[in-house]
Parts: structure tokens; C-alpha cells; sequence
């Protein structure tokens, strides 16, 4: 069981007894599947739980009773049912109250569980709609107690903890180019894969969510693009460093090690001068390392896209 599951599980399960408990305390709600139900829907782990959620689903459980009665008053049946569900739609679209059809929704369907036509009067409206927003003043009020889910600060971490990768690699591969440690293992593709999808997914969900617009000032889309591109370039420009035969360290300027140390830099946040085209220094180094030029050509070429991407990446989203 993943701790997502057991987080949701615990969650709707202290929420169900809670409802379930203040239900049987007080006789005036006569029919507890409705707070109980309104429970089960709202526990989502994949929303954002706010107050302004909250009471979107209050406000519009409100409504979906009132416009079930207003209804039901001329048709009745599966027609008034029907009627009701399409009248809800655009008039909660119209309040900007889209979190709350479901719910409203769920409402509008429950009434056709009462015993007898004529007892679908505005009493009966007004408790069971209470009752539904019980359940889900509860069930919200759960989960932002109870384990409340930051997607804008888990999306951070995790850009914080691929770049402090990227870092730490970088500083390995500048130690054995200075002989101050072994040949590092390249980084291996699947775990950075793993943890842009991660950050593809709650970027989707965030962007459903009330923090949406946060989202689009923070960049969040550009930076995911970025991050693809440096991954990509990553492991093609990393691969070409560790293939590259008899590096030794060596007195006097490398270009090898400023490539590194540039690469660094931009990860740690510091502007660094894009490397030019000019060839003749990765000469010099084929003709003194016996290093085939063509390897350091590529080397270099690569370079560019990577040192371009990271710069970008680093005027988007600067390092805090």
C-alpha cells in the first residue's frame, strides 16, 4: 500500500466517522446517506481541499436542493430529474461554481429516494440540503487538517531535488577532471524520467485547481519543457564526457573542465558565457590529451544546447 493510498484511506475513513457520529447525535438529520454520501465524493486527494472549495460545494449543494424543488414543483419523475440536472449545469457554470456540480448534481438524484412526491417540499429541501453540506464541511474540514496536500511546494521540491542532481554530478565529474576523484557512473535516464512525469502530472492537476493561476505565473509549463530538453541533453552530453579515452588531469586551462564548471554554474544559478563555435581550442586538446577531435566536436556541440536550455531555465525559474 503506497502512502498516497494509505493517506486517502485514513482521510475518508476519520471523515465517515465523524459525519456518521454527529448524524446519530442529532435527530434533525433524518436520512444519514446523505452526509455520508456527500463524504465519499468530496474526499478527493486529487483536488486542492481550500476554503473557497469548501464553499463553492456548500454554496452549490445549496442550490442543486433549490433547483431540484423549483423543479420537481412543474414535472416530476425522471423528467423533472433530467430537467433539473440540465437547468444545474449552466447555472452553476454561470456562478462560477464548476467544483460543485458533482455534488449538486448527487443531490438532485437523491431526492428521488423519498417515499412520496408531495413530501419534496422546501423543508425537506432545506434539511437534506443541510445535511450534504455536513458532509462536506466535514469531509473538507479532514483534509485540511488531516494531511493537506501542497502541489506548488511538492513541485518545488522536486525541481529542487533534480537540479541538486544534476549539481552533484557535475561537481564529480570537475573532481575527476581536476584528479581529484574517480570517474563518476552516469547518471542513469529513468529515475530523471520518473521525476519530470511526477511533475508533469501534478502540474495538470494544479492547473485544474484553484491555484491555477499561480501555476501560469510561476511558469510552471515552460519550466517542464526546459527541464525535458535538459534531461535529453544531459545524458547525450554526459554519455560523450565518460566515453571520451585517456583524460588525464593536466596543468594550465582545460576546456573540458571549464565546460563542466560552466554547466555547474548555470545549475547553481550563475550566468555563464555560451560557449562559441570556434574549434580551435578543442584542437590544441585533441593534439595534446590524443583525444580524437571528432569526440570533443560532438562534446562541444551538445554542450550548446544544454548550457542554452539551463540559462533559460535559470531566468525562469531563478534559484532560491
Amino acid at each position: 500500500m503506497t502512502s498516497d493510498l494509505l493517506r486517502q484511506s485514513l482521510r475518508l475513513a476519520i471523515a465517515t466517522f465523524l459525519t456518521a457520529a454527529i448524524a446519530i447525535r442529532f435527530d434533525t438529520i433524518a436520512y444519514v446517506w446523505y452526509p455520508l454520501t456527500a463524504v465519499v465524493v468530496v474526499v478527493d486527494d486529487n483536488t486542492d481541499q481550500s476554503l473557497k472549495m469548501a464553499l463553492n460545494r456548500i454554496v452549490g449543494t445549496l442550490l442543486g436542493g433549490l433547483i431540484t424543488f423549483l423543479v420537481h414543483n412543474i414535472l416530476g419523475g425522471w423528467i423533472g430529474v433530467l430537467v433539473s440536472l440540465l437547468l444545474m449545469v449552466p447555472v452553476l457554470r454561470l456562478l462560477g461554481l464548476e467544483s460543485s456540480i458533482s455534488t449538486a448534481a448527487l443531490v438532485s438524484l437523491m431526492f428521488l429516494m423519498i417515499p412520496k412526491h408531495e413530501e419534496l417540499n422546501w423543508d425537506y429541501v432545506f434539511q437534506r440540503s443541510i445535511d450534504t453540506a455536513l458532509g462536506c464541511a466535514i469531509a473538507i474540514g479532514v483534509g485540511l487538517v488531516l494531511w493537506p496536500r501542497n502541489g506548488i511546494r511538492e513541485l518545488l521540491r522536486l525541481e529542487g531535488g533534480l537540479r541538486a542532481t544534476l549539481q552533484a554530478q557535475s561537481q564529480a565529474h570537475r573532481q575527476w577532471l581536476q584528479g581529484l576523484g574517480n570517474r563518476p557512473e552516469p547518471l542513469r535516464p529513468e529515475p530523471l524520467a520518473a521525476t519530470l512525469q511526477t511533475m508533469e502530472q501534478l502540474v495538470a492537476r494544479e492547473l485544474r485547481g484553484p491555484h491555477a493561476q499561480r501555476l501560469q505565473e510561476q511558469r510552471w509549463r515552460q519550466r517542464l519543457r526546459l527541464w525535458d530538453r535538459v534531461q535529453h541533453h544531459w545524458c547525450a552530453w554526459e554519455a560523450l564526457l565518460l566515453n571520451l579515452p585517456g583524460l588525464e588531469p593536466q596543468s594550465g586551462p582545460d576546456p573540458l573542465a571549464n565546460a563542466v564548471a560552466d554547466v555547474n554554474g548555470l545549475l547553481a544559478g550563475t550566468p555563464a558565457e555560451p560557449p562559441g563555435p570556434d574549434p580551435s581550442r578543442w584542437q590544441a586538446l585533441a593534439r595534446h590529451r590524443q583525444v580524437p577531435l571528432l569526440m570533443l566536436l560532438a562534446f562541444a556541440e551538445e554542450q550548446r544546447p544544454l548550457a542554452a536550455s539551463l540559462n533559460t531555465l535559470r531566468l525562469v525559474a531563478p534559484c532560491r
